[in-house]
């Protein structure tokens, strides 16, 4: 089964945010058999579902243990959503 994760990460009270957010990104890249999407807004991940959750949850866990305080927006969604639909 595949799964679509769409996850936006909030560091509060954190100088170096952005550092922090492209830390997690780049750890979620280096999983294979995870396509990992970012823009402006969020990060995209597609993959197996065990993989991918297991690896997501893991990675919000360490965001947890290392930062102050963080925040994660995410949405989980059935299936592998990386391909936009043609418009009809």
């Amino acid at each position: 089964m595949k799964i679509s994760i769409e996850i936006s990460l909030y560091p509060l009270a954190e100088e170096q945010f952005k550092t922090e957010i492209w830390a997690f990104i780049k750890r979620l890249r280096n999983v294979d058999g995870l396509n990992v999407i970012t823009n402006g807004m969020s990060t995209q991940v597609f993959g197996d579902y065990d993989l991918a959750t297991r690896h997501v949850m893991a990675e919000i866990k360490h965001v947890h243990q290392t930062l102050n305080a963080a925040v994660f927006v995410c949405k989980f969604i059935g299936g592998d959503r990386s391909e936009v639909e043609a418009e009809s």
